[in-house]
């Protein structure tokens, strides 16, 4: 995973990103109805209620939504989609690994492959990289969304230090000060973190399950720029859902 320190840059580039290709409801009607597949009541499928809360977060439209639900659950005609995750190396040799969907892999893969050589990177093979990243649970709360915004910064202070404890408490691995909190789970305690934010009513600005680098590195501003070019570049392809890699 990179960037996950620069919350407002992200966020702004992922917007412009998100604008320029207008795919963004396409990418959760994909999201939402692969996870359908395993049953349309978000209530008793955790996938499904995580690609339903993104695409929320992204403003998609409930009958959007809806839809794609029952192309999940076959109440509606739809594509054969299925999970798809490419191996690889950035320039300098970073490893990067790409998760999408499609209903073609026969089409996804060589288009994938091609963005990369394009851009001085290279596809791997499977498990080539895949062992230098953990399945974890990454969740973001923006400081606004920590005690109150209009009290001393001592009393915000302590409400946020009692929020981390309290996010140690339900099962979080690590809580992290960057422009608010990033919160890190495992797999498997990721959804009792998020139901105990969803409790207390604080809002989160990324809430994801993600691969995250076990040991990250420091490239310098050239490489960096080359690595993020790439990065965007794939992030346009249709079929892509996430880049990661493990650069810091």
């Amino acid at each position: 995973m990179s960037g996950h320190s620069k919350w407002d840059k992200i966020h702004r580039q992922k917007g412009v990103a998100d604008a320029k290709r207008g795919s963004i409801f396409t990418k959760h009607s994909k999201n939402v109805t692969i996870a359908a597949k395993n049953g349309g009541d978000p209530t008793m499928n955790f996938s499904l209620r995580l690609a339903i809360d993104n695409a929320k977060r992204d403003n998609m439209p409930k009958d959007n939504i809806d839809k794609a639900i029952k192309k999940g659950t076959g109440e509606l005609e739809g594509v054969n989609y299925e999970d798809v995750m490419y191996e690889g190396y950035a320039p300098g040799g970073i490893p990067i690994l790409i998760e999408g969907v499609t209903d073609n892999k026969n089409r996804t893969t060589p288009e994938v492959k091609s963005i990369l050589s394009k851009n001085g990177g290279s596809l791997g093979a499977q498990n080539s990289v895949a062992w230098m990243f953990e399945h974890k649970g990454v969740i973001h709360i923006d400081n606004e969304k920590i005690g109150d915004p209009s009290s001393l910064d001592e009393l915000r202070r302590t409400s946020k230090d009692e929020l981390m404890m309290e996010l140690l408490d339900s099962g979080a691995e690590d809580v992290v000060e960057e422009d608010g909190l990033t919160v890190y789970t495992s797999f498997e305690s990721f959804e009792s973190v998020r139901k105990y934010l969803e409790e207390k009513n604080i809002e989160t600005s990324y809430c994801e399950l993600d691969w995250v680098a076990k040991d990250k590195v420091e490239v310098d501003d050239k490489k960096g720029e080359k690595i993020a070019k790439l990065v965007e570049s794939l992030e346009e392809h249709d079929d892509v859902n996430s880049v990661y890699t493990n650069v810091a």
